[in-house]
C-alpha cells in the first residue's frame, strides 16, 4: 500500500512553486555557463584587474587595487568634489547594481557599494585620460608603461567583469568639468579605447551621430556597447534583413585550400577605408575578406562576445558566432592559414601558422547557430560555384576520355582531377 507523501516535503514543493525565480534573461551581467567555460576557462579569467563583485578580492588581482585607488584620489582633487558624495550616490544606486547580476554575491552592501566606486571611478577615469592625455599625470604607470594599456582593455571586455553601464555613467556626469574641453563624446571615447585591441574595423566614423544618439539607459554594460558598435556594415545588415528570413536552406563550405582547387580566388579587403571586419563577398570566384588581425587578445575578445550573443535574449544576427564559424570552414589545418596569410587576409602577429590554425578552430566552439546564418549567401554561392565548375570538369572528362577505356584507366591512375 502506497504511502502518503510527508507534509515537510509538500510544505517545500510548494514554498519553492511560488517563491519568485528569476531566469537568466533578467540578468544583463551573469557568469559564463561552465558547459563553456571549460572549453577554455582563461579567455574568461581577469589577468590584471577585477571590475564588479565576480572577481572581487582574489589575490592574483589585488596589486591593481592601489591603482584603482590612486585614479579615484586624482580625480577627487581635479574635481574638487568631497568623496562622500560619490559614496552616497554609489549607496543609492546599490541595490539596483546588485539586482543587475546572475547567481549569488556575497559581499555586503558597505563593501559592494566601496567596490562600485573604486571600479567606476577608474573606468571612467583611465577611459578619459586616454581621450584627453593632459589629464595623465607625468609618473602615471599605466599610460607610461606600454604594455599595461591593451592588459587593462582586455579585463574590461571580459562579460564577468563588468559593472552596470547606469554606474559608470553616474560617475563620468559627476566627475565631468565644463572647464575640460571634449573633442567627442564619452561614448565615442569608450569605442575608441577598446578599438586598439580589436582584431578588425567593426564600426564607421562616420557613425558618431548614431553613437551621440545612442540611448544611455538601453547600455547595459561595455561588453553590451562594444558588441552593438562592433558589427557589419550598414550595407551589410541591411543585405542580411532582405535575405536573411529565407536562409535556411544552405550548407557549410570547405576548407580554403580544397575550394581553391576550384578556382576560387581570395582578395584581402581594406575595411579600414570601406565595410566593416564582418563584410565578407564572393563573386565572380573570388572571396573578398578584410584583413584579421590575431593577436594576444584576439580569442579572448572572441569567446566573450559570443557568450555574449549565446546568453542575452533576442541578439540578431548572432554576427560574431557566425563570422567565427565561416572562418572556422576555412581554416581547417596550418595549409589555409597560411594560405590566406599569404593573402594579407590572416595578419599573424601571435604565433607560426599552427598556432593559428588552432585558435581559429576552437573558437566559437560551443556555440549554436540561431535560426538565421549572417553569411549563409556567401555560402551558398560558393557551393554552387564549385559545383558548377565540378559538373563542367565532368562534362569535360566524359568528353575527352571516356570515349576510350584505356584512357579512363590511365586517367585514374595518375590521379587525374579538376
Amino acid at each position: 500500500m502506497a504511502r502518503e507523501p510527508s507534509n515537510i516535503v509538500l510544505d517545500l514543493v510548494g514554498e519553492k512553486l511560488h517563491r519568485p525565480t528569476p531566469t537568466p534573461s533578467q540578468f544583463s551581467i551573469f557568469r559564463v555557463p561552465d558547459v563553456l567555460r571549460k572549453l577554455n576557462e582563461k579567455a574568461y579569467e581577469p589577468e590584471l584587474l577585477a571590475i564588479g563583485p565576480y572577481h572581487h578580492g582574489k589575490d592574483n588581482l589585488s596589486a591593481f587595487e592601489g591603482h584603482k585607488i590612486s585614479y579615484l584620489q586624482t580625480l577627487l582633487e581635479r574635481t574638487g568634489i568631497p568623496y562622500p558624495d560619490y559614496v552616497r550616490a554609489m549607496w543609492a544606486l546599490e541595490e539596483r547594481a546588485r539586482n543587475c547580476y546572475g547567481g549569488s554575491i556575497s559581499s555586503g552592501k558597505n563593501e559592494f557599494v566601496q567596490m562600485m566606486l573604486f571600479d567606476g571611478c577608474f573606468i571612467v577615469e583611465v577611459i578619459r585620460k586616454f581621450g584627453l592625455p593632459h589629464l595623465r599625470g607625468d609618473d602615471d604607470p599605466i599610460f607610461k608603461q606600454g604594455w599595461m594599456l591593451p592588459h587593462i582593455a582586455r579585463d574590461m571586455i571580459l562579460l564577468e567583469n563588468q559593472l552596470p553601464f547606469f554606474v559608470v555613467w553616474k560617475l563620468f556626469i559627476m566627475s565631468e568639468m565644463p572647464s575640460i574641453p571634449r573633442n567627442e563624446s564619452f561614448l565615442v571615447t569608450i569605442l575608441r579605447f577598446f578599438y586598439g585591441i580589436l582584431p578588425g574595423k567593426g564600426f564607421r566614423r562616420d557613425g558618431v551621430d548614431r553613437v551621440n544618439d545612442y540611448p544611455i539607459n538601453e547600455i547595459k554594460h561595455l561588453v553590451n556597447l562594444i558588441h552593438d558598435n562592433w558589427h557589419p556594415s550598414p550595407s551589410g545588415i541591411e543585405a542580411y534583413a532582405n535575405n536573411g528570413k529565407n536562409n535556411s536552406d544552405w550548407s557549410f563550405i570547405c576548407s580554403a585550400s580544397e575550394i581553391q582547387k576550384a578556382g576560387i580566388k581570395f582578395q584581402k579587403v581594406d575595411a579600414h577605408r570601406d565595410g566593416s571586419l564582418f563584410d565578407i563577398k564572393f563573386k565572380n570566384g573570388v572571396m573578398k575578406i578584410p584583413t584579421l588581425e590575431i593577436g594576444d587578445a584576439t580569442e579572448t575578445i572572441f569567446q566573450n562576445l559570443i557568450v555574449y550573443e549565446q546568453c542575452s535574449h533576442g541578439i540578431n544576427p548572432k554576427h560574431i558566432l557566425d563570422y567565427c564559424k565561416f572562418l572556422h570552414c576555412l581554416i581547417n589545418s596550418s595549409k589555409d592559414a597560411e594560405l590566406l596569410r599569404r593573402r594579407g587576409i590572416i595578419d599573424n602577429r601571435l604565433g607560426d601558422d599552427e598556432v593559428i590554425a588552432t585558435l581559429l578552430n576552437k573558437l566559437g566552439d560551443g556555440g549554436v547557430l540561431g535560426e538565421q546564418f549572417y553569411y549563409c549567401e556567401v555560402l551558398n554561392k560558393v557551393n554552387f560555384h564549385c559545383s558548377r565548375r565540378r559538373n563542367k570538369w565532368k562534362a569535360k572528362l566524359k568528353h575527352h576520355y571516356f570515349k576510350d577505356p584505356w584512357a579512363v584507366i590511365l586517367f585514374l591512375s595518375t590521379g587525374g582531377g579538376p
